[in-house]
């Protein structure tokens, strides 16, 4: 297998998806509902519990992996490094201790690779650094991902997932809204196609920029979408919210989204939709 641009860690956990071993151990108890699994079933149904059919969170990396065809990941801008522009308390710790414990340099990764062979340019948020909160960085890496896709004439794909604006940063995190929206609109004035993918828990900024501004928004099954949440809608319009409100499959029904795709047929949905504009 080779990897272009990419570190030796990187190589390593996109392999060790491949070859589909556990990797937190033989067993692991599953947050929904509460049962022990067994890792590798877990993995073998792309981390998707097999009793109860939860979707836990997934690393960027192994979500490349799912998606990209073996070998073709080549990742951009890595080098990128958040500072503290607000001089935020310990902000600079918490980077470094996100950074340790995910092996990732901010809450996105971006690059180019292929899906069935068609060549895109992707980036995917992670959760687990910061809850996916958008900060300087990230949102120049994906205004440089998008911008260098436009250059490229390529597509681009977003998997979004992230607990919205980055506080430590301000009025300059609320800024990458702006950018990322405007880098999208040239990308669309080219012609080009984006692909927003919604997952668990897509809200805030970036929900209210480019997370709905794809050309097709797509959403994992169940996943919380929205921009504030449902207790502070709550209290703010003094009503009780509908039944499942900010999921995927309410924003489904009302024509907020374009479908709801499960990890297992994902691959096969974006090279479907990437074909059709080739």
């Amino acid at each position: 297998m080779i990897f272009r641009k990419q570190d030796k860690k990187s190589q390593k956990i996109m392999e060790k998806y491949h070859r589909q071993q556990p990797e937190e151990g033989l067993f692991q108890k599953c947050e929904k509902c509460n049962r022990i699994v067994y890792t590798e079933d877990v993995i073998e149904r792309k981390h998707v519990c097999p009793k109860c059919g939860h979707y836990f969170r997934v690393a960027p990396m192994e979500r490349l992996g799912m998606v990209l065809d073996a070998g073709s990941f080549e990742e951009w801008n890595k080098e990128l490094q958040t500072k503290n522009p607000l001089d935020f308390p310990d902000y600079e710790k918490k980077i470094a201790k996100n950074q340790q414990s995910t092996g990732l340099s901010e809450a996105v990764v971006t690059g180019k690779g292929t899906i069935g062979g068609v060549e895109t340019a992707i980036g995917v948020m992670s959760a687990d650094f910061l809850m996916g909160s958008m900060g300087m960085i990230v949102g120049e890496k994906l205004t440089r991902m998008i911008e260098r896709a436009t250059d490229e004439k390529l597509p681009v794909i977003i998997f979004c997932c992230s607990g919205g604006a980055r506080m430590q940063e301000g009025m300059l995190s609320l800024m990458q809204m702006a950018k990322t929206a405007q880098a999208l609109k040239r990308h669309d004035e080219a012609g080009l196609l984006y692909i927003s993918v919604l997952t668990d828990p897509t809200t805030g900024g970036v929900t209210a920029s480019f997370a709905m501004l794809g050309d097709v928004i797509l959403a994992e099954p169940k996943a919380l979408i929205g921009f504030a949440g449902p207790r502070v809608i709550e209290q703010t319009i003094h009503q009780k919210l509908p039944e499942g409100f900010q999921s995927a499959e309410f924003l489904l029904e009302h024509g907020m989204i374009d479908k709801i795709v499960s990890r297992g047929k994902m691959k096969r949905v974006l090279h479907y939709l990437l074909r059709s504009t080739l």
